[in-house]
């Protein structure tokens, strides 16, 4: 029997992760609180946006990562996340 890996939402440079929380639609009610039956909360997961990029590191060599878009932005602009010292979008 073969056991299937999943791929986890996390972010290689900064471990941003998926959160769980509930959603609910309707939580104040419509039109002012006038709703008896509201709908219920249910339980939701929230996931990081992430994308594989390749990265040219400091020494030249090319790393492929998933990455969330908030770091690549860093990257972008700075060329450096973290204790990474220079990283350049390939």
């Amino acid at each position: 029997m073969k056991i299937k890996k999943t791929m986890t939402y996390i972010c290689e440079i900064c471990d941003k992760s998926s959160q769980v929380g509930r959603s609910q639609s309707h939580k104040r009610g419509v039109a002012g609180k006038r709703w008896n039956k509201r709908a219920q909360e249910t339980r939701r997961v929230f996931k990081p946006n992430l994308q594989r990029k390749t990265f040219v590191l400091a020494g030249g060599d090319t790393v492929q990562m998933r990455v969330c878009t908030k770091c690549l932005k860093a990257v972008k602009k700075f060329g450096k996340v973290k204790t990474y010292k220079n990283i350049a979008v390939v």
